[in-house]
């Protein structure tokens, strides 16, 4: 599947990935289209086969603070607010999903099967002494580690972590409490300084704390050689706000068939809600740094085909105010195309077909009453080659054009701008001038 990684009308930020036997398994918050709050009064489950990635099944409601048709409120007793970052581990062979309840004391639940649904176990239990960040155990994130004894990790602007009893998975052990876990002084840059989103791996004999930094969209890593720290900055594996419109991020990486991953979201309908799960490929380097990735339409692809239509929402470079959004549950094209808007494709591989040396580009649009050109350039947006160009009308159509032929790997962007009567004018009144949908590359 090609970022998003799941089907395009889901909305599954936050998302902690787990293997568990064949399959792996995303558990995420449940954002709601248009809405203007961050997540939902449930959380969903969804899983693929570890060898069909592409595969992609939605296992329901796991988990409710609300009534719902078919699965009554977990938390009648005590809350109704959102559901927030949960995450799940396995002991004793059973299922643990620790859920972080936005305002409220959280809770452990348990299931049989990891995708649930699972039923309340207890609010975690500890002494006041040991309540890091109130009580709440904001995004915990767990660890069970190879010796069976089990840590949270949570906080929000500062570091917590406690050490549970691994008998009952929510008993705070008395005089566990650790903060900050993550060195947090005025001197640290604000693009290290833990803000939220603990997330837990081991790896190896190193333990890693993935977490959201105060400043930027990024995801960044922090290392230590024991399970309660100190943890010490490394560098960042992601930001979702590079030549995009960016906001929070939250995920984790997780091992699949020998393929290290990061999973990440990104935002849609011009918010910072409406956030969708994504994935790119990582790599562990033998010191246990992971080197930035950038992002991409690939998800778990290699490559994307030129030849099959591309959804116009899958892109990964979104600039000069344009975005994706959801008209229904079938189209969520990129709006607010302006002049100058350039959206960005990474990466296709056009094959290595010598025998000719054009192309068409055919782009679906839904016409705002105004003329322009769209350039279509290869591997850069701003200093690539320019393939050609493709002029838009006013209507609802598609526009098509003979461009140069590429061949191997390459990013695509297509840079839209106005014209008047020959002249090309680098804004218009900020006017938008199309929609994109969906577009296509033909031999």
């Amino acid at each position: 599947m090609p970022n998003p990684i799941l089907p395009l009308w889901e909305y599954i930020p936050d998302g902690e990935p787990r293997v568990f036997g064949d399959r792996v398994y995303l558990y995420g918050s449940h954002d709601r289209v248009a809405c203007q709050d961050f997540c939902d009064y449930k959380l969903k489950v969804w899983s693929a086969p570890v060898n069909d990635l592409n595969n992609w099944q939605c296992h329901g409601v796991s988990f409710r603070t609300r009534d719902g048709a078919e699965h009554k409120s977990d938390t009648a007793e005590w809350t109704d607010r959102e559901l927030y970052a949960p995450d799940c581990v396995t002991n004793h062979g059973k299922y643990y999903l620790y859920t972080y309840i936005v305002g409220s004391k959280g809770c452990v639940s348990v299931s049989d099967t990891p995708e649930g649904p699972f039923t309340l176990l207890s609010r975690y239990e500890y002494d006041e002494a040991d309540a890091g960040d109130d009580g709440i155990y904001n995004d915990a994130g767990v660890l069970v580690d190879d010796d069976g004894r089990v840590y949270v990790y949570y906080g929000f602007t500062e570091s917590h972590m406690n050490e549970l009893d691994g008998e009952s998975m929510y008993k705070v052990i008395k005089g566990s409490h650790k903060r900050p876990v993550i060195p947090d002084t005025e001197d640290i840059p604000e693009e290290q300084r833990f803000f939220e989103a603990s997330s837990p791996r081991k790896i190896g004999d190193t333990y890693y704390l993935i977490y959201s930094p105060r400043k930027g969209s990024r995801l960044a890593y922090a290392t230590s050689d024991s399970p309660t720290g100190p943890f010490a900055y490394r560098g960042y594996i992601i930001d979702n706000g590079v030549d995009y419109p960016g906001g929070n991020d939250h995920g984790s990486v997780c091992c699949i068939n020998g393929q290290w991953y990061i999973f990440y979201h990104r935002m849609t309908n011009n918010t910072i809600m409406s956030r969708r799960a994504c994935v790119e490929k990582i790599e562990i380097l033998p010191d246990g740094t992971i080197p930035p990735v950038e992002m991409t339409s690939l998800g778990f692809e290699d490559a994307l085909d030129p030849y099959k239509i591309t959804p116009a929402e899958i892109a990964c470079v979104l600039r000069g105010g344009c975005f994706v959004t959801e008209r229904d549950a079938f189209v969520r094209p990129v709006v607010n195309i302006t002049a100058g808007a350039v959206l960005g494709y990474k990466y296709f591989d056009f094959g290595e077909d010598n025998s000719d040396n054009t192309m068409l580009v055919c782009l679906k649009t839904r016409g705002q009453g105004t003329v322009c050109k769209v350039d279509v350039t290869a591997d850069d947006a701003d200093s690539g080659e320019v393939l050609g160009t493709v002029d838009i009308g006013t209507a609802d159509g598609v526009y098509k054009a003979r461009i140069k032929k590429l061949t191997g790997r390459h990013a695509v962007f297509f840079r839209a701008y106005h014209t008047v009567e020959g002249w090309v004018k680098p804004s218009f009144d900020n006017k938008p001038l199309f929609e994109l949908e969906e577009f296509v590359f033909m031999k």
